[in-house]
């Protein structure tokens, strides 16, 4: 019996050590986690004030060339794609029969003209005669009228000799402006009538490009302001020109007004009626704020930046405009001065403690390699 208690009291001693606990381990308090970051500071460059703009290049002169007489056109002697010069012969129409209406008028004034001579001559002699007594005033009457009767009648004719002149001087139809034939719309054989279209024409050696300017710059446009502006069939070649007319009421549908500006056509590379993109400086050398462009993070249509306060990173978000020589304009959301970080801000969180490990101007390379970055991190 007593070999039996102690057994049973043995198996007891055992279950409850088994039963026991083990004391939990002591925690140590995690401290706040910090990255090491690159930083740099945010800076004023001196840019140029620009505007974006998306318009069309015009001819800035153009006209459509039209019939000034009627007739059959006898030749025709450009087509579209030639350059002429101001008052070369383009066509003719009919012009051997206003060649022949001219002789005829040349003529008629020349009768005239004997007529005037021989009345005035006439006039003349009774005029002496009836000083002297001798013409009686019903023969001094007589040649009065004769000889106003042939001035008017050398006048009319000389008019209709004029006529006939400019007629056959439209019957040859000429280039009112150095430029090129854009279309030709007759041919020889065709009878036309003043009026008919015969020619399109365009002067290309100067071109308009016209743009709309949102009304918020409207103070800012002023003449001989100057553009530049690329066109898709000379990808990344840029073309400048110069403001020269600006219009004087805003659209109330766009909200824009519209504006002109010369481009001189060198070698007459740009064509009429071709889309350009391009940007309007309206004033030069303005204090920018501006960033290395690593330092802006776009995800999900947010922009920002990484601002460090007291070592602690703060996100801010920004509105940013144009990026130049490795910076972004920031057109809102920083200040000049203010630290923002240029690398390891993806793993950055608002509020997160930060460890400078070096700063850089928003001008200097900042082309880090992997390798850097991973450091960093």
């Amino acid at each position: 019996m007593r070999r039996l208690f102690l057994l049973s009291a043995a198996l007891v001693a055992i279950a409850g050590g088994c039963s026991k606990k083990p004391a939990a381990p002591t925690q140590t308090p995690a401290g706040p986690k910090q990255m090491v970051v690159a930083v740099a500071t945010v800076t004023n460059a001196a840019w140029d004030k620009t505007v974006s703009i998306t318009g069309t290049l015009f001819a800035k002169d153009s006209a459509v060339i039209a019939g000034r007489v009627e007739g059959q056109v006898d030749r025709t002697l450009v087509d579209f794609g030639d350059r002429v010069k101001t008052g070369q012969d383009l066509a003719f129409i009919d012009t051997a029969s206003y060649d022949a209406l001219l002789q005829q008028a040349v003529g008629n004034t020349a009768r005239a003209e004997a007529t005037f001579k021989n009345a005035q001559q006439n006039f003349d002699r009774v005029q002496r005669l009836r000083k002297e007594g001798v013409a009686s005033e019903a023969d001094f009457d007589s040649t009065k009228a004769a000889f106003d009767q042939a001035d008017a009648d050398l006048k009319a004719l000389k008019g209709t000799e004029a006529v006939a002149r400019l007629n056959l001087q439209r019957s040859r139809v000429q280039a009112p402006f150095d430029g090129a034939i854009a279309q030709r719309s007759v041919s020889r054989g065709d009878f036309v009538k003043i009026g008919s279209p015969l020619y399109e024409m365009v002067n290309d050696a100067v071109l308009k490009f016209i743009f709309p300017v949102p009304e918020r710059y409207a103070s800012y446009v002023e003449k001989g302001l100057p553009i530049s502006f690329s066109v898709d069939n000379y990808p990344g070649e840029v073309f400048t020109g110069r403001v020269y007319l600006i219009s004087p009421a805003v659209n109330q549908a766009s909200r824009a007004f519209g504006v002109g500006a010369l481009v001189t056509n060198t070698d007459f590379r740009l064509k009429a009626n071709t889309f350009g993109r391009g940007q309007l400086v309206v004033a030069k050398a303005v204090p920018t704020p501006v960033v290395p462009v690593e330092s802006v993070v776009s995800f999900a249509g947010v922009t920002k930046v990484f601002v460090i306060e007291n070592d602690v990173a703060r996100s801010r978000q920004v509105k940013v405009g144009r990026i130049q020589n490795g910076t972004q304009e920031i057109v809102d959301g920083v200040r000049e001065g203010e630290t923002v970080v240029v690398s390891g801000q993806t793993r950055l969180s608002d509020g997160m403690k930060v460890v400078v490990r070096e700063r850089t101007a928003p001008n200097e390379s900042l082309a880090y390699s992997k390798a850097e970055t991973r450091n960093a991190k």
